[in-house]
């Protein structure tokens, strides 16, 4: 009898906290894909992810700055090093001047909170393998022999676990452009795998045990298939044993034919974003710089979103079932630009007032409205029903909001997000609902960009 009833109590304690402790998951897809993703993950929504390393120092092109200018496809990056570096400067001589001086993580963060984030993934290490954390297996290349001389991937994840309710994770990428056990193995046609072995994956293993991520932000895979990469034994480790098994997640990056179809979430290709309804979780990995993931010192302003773009690209990405992933790059000396700083505190004031739209939503039965374009739906549950928010990018000329998707009752109660009272409304001419606004003092406007309106009882 007793038996039973640790058995019972086991499966209900599972129930409980969500998921996942009871099962043990096998290296395959399979497996692996019948897990259930952690709850905070979709109802954090927005997230913030930050593409660092010895690539900020030249701080010109992108990211790949290294591939590009050693390719030789790319005359502007060429002519940049013939014209301000002395012959013979490779890429390693960047890494003293890497110097993270005013690098201060709690500063960092408190903007990241401020922007509304609920979590925050730092780049571990890129395509041009530097670790920024002193890696046991990336010796002198990594921030704690050369350059920084400091932990960066440490520093952050102390400085985000002091803010209640904000996650940390890691961005990793599998392969790297020019390490020489990588490119024996692509010689051999990727029947050894000496780089997987001794580099790839002992970096993977050190980062969870040391770090606790609870995102594992996979990139650099698209080369190989992922048996290359050992993929499923090390996420089936990662669900089964390591110290973050029953909060972390990973997103679909782990070999050339798993994206959009394998992992916990699904990011399918850089600035995703697919305008409707998607059946898995999904994130829109997108950039406040048009051009570069990393800084770039000659980027002009036109080449930044605007407060409008990025608010349009929220809402249309969690409308159709995503999440978003911002990204910013900051320089080699450790800060966040001002113009990468206004645009976070920004999309912070406008969550500060419409986070209820965006935070633990659900999609709508329609994500655009009927009518009346530039309109995005939201969803949450209630003790009372279903509220249903309409994210509005262009204000109604003559403050009259025509939509064509919401069915109202008698019962339908609408209101503007942040402004006092309810407003009036009539049915539409066929269908839908005319919400009426009332003249609004700019001093009483509840946000100066995207307005939310609420609607209650509506009929379903």
């Amino acid at each position: 009898m007793s038996g039973v009833f640790n058995i019972v109590s086991l499966l209900i304690l599972c129930s409980c906290i969500g998921l996942i402790c009871c099962v043990r998951y096998t290296p395959d897809w399979a497996s692996l894909d019948s897990r259930p993703l952690p709850s905070w993950y979709d109802e954090a929504k927005i997230g913030i992810i930050i593409h660092w390393g010895v690539f900020s120092v030249p701080a010109f092109a992108n990211e790949w700055f290294w591939y590009d200018w050693k390719t030789s496809k790319y005359p502007s990056v060429i002519n940049f090093m013939n014209q301000n570096y002395r012959p013979g400067f490779t890429y390693a001589d960047f890494a003293p001047e890497f110097t993270a001086e005013f690098y201060n993580p709690d500063e960092w963060t408190d903007i990241f909170s401020a922007a509304g984030a609920k979590y925050v993934i730092l780049t571990s290490k890129h395509h041009e393998g530097f670790t920024n954390w002193p890696s046991n297996v990336s010796w002198n290349w990594n921030s704690m022999d050369v350059g920084p001389k400091r932990d960066l991937v440490g520093e952050l994840a102390v400085a985000v676990r002091k803010k209640p309710g904000l996650h940390f994770g890691l961005y990793h990428s599998l392969f790297e452009f020019y390490n020489p056990l990588y490119l024996n193995d692509e010689a051999n046609g990727y029947r050894t795998q000496d780089f997987v072995r001794n580099k790839a994956m002992p970096e993977m293993y050190e980062l969870v045990n040391t770090y606790k991520p609870e995102v594992i932000w996979s990139d650099g895979d698209w080369m190989v298939p992922d048996t290359y990469w050992n993929s499923t034994e090390f996420i089936a480790w990662l669900y089964n044993e390591s110290p973050v098994k029953d909060t972390v997640l990973v997103n679909d990056r782990w070999g050339n034919s798993t994206r959009c179809v394998h992992g916990g979430y699904w990011t399918c290709h850089d600035k995703y974003n697919p305008g409707v309804l998607q059946k898995h979780k999904w994130e829109n990995a997108m950039t406040l710089d048009r051009g570069s993931w990393g800084y770039r010192r000659n980027s002009p302003l036109s080449n930044y979103l605007t407060i409008d773009e990025l608010i349009e690209t929220i809402a249309s990405t969690v409308s159709c079932g995503g999440n978003v992933l911002v990204n910013i790059g900051p320089t080699k000396d450790g800060r966040v630009i001002p113009i990468f700083e206004e645009r976070l505190r920004q999309m912070g004031q406008w969550l500060d007032v419409n986070g209820e739209a965006i935070y633990a939503t659900k999609p709508w039965t329609h994500q655009n409205d009927t009518i009346t374009s530039g309109v995005w739906y939201t969803s949450k549950k209630t003790v009372n029903g279903t509220d249903v928010y309409a994210i509005v990018l262009d204000w109604p000329k003559n403050n009259e909001l025509t939509l064509g998707s919401p069915d109202v009752t008698a019962d339908t109660v609408v209101h503007l997000v942040g402004y006092s009272g309810e407003l009036s409304w009539m049915r539409g001419a066929k269908s839908g609902v005319v919400v009426q606004i009332p003249d609004i003092p700019f001093n009483k406007m509840p946000c100066q960009w995207g307005w939310v309106f609420k609607f209650s009882n509506l009929q379903f």
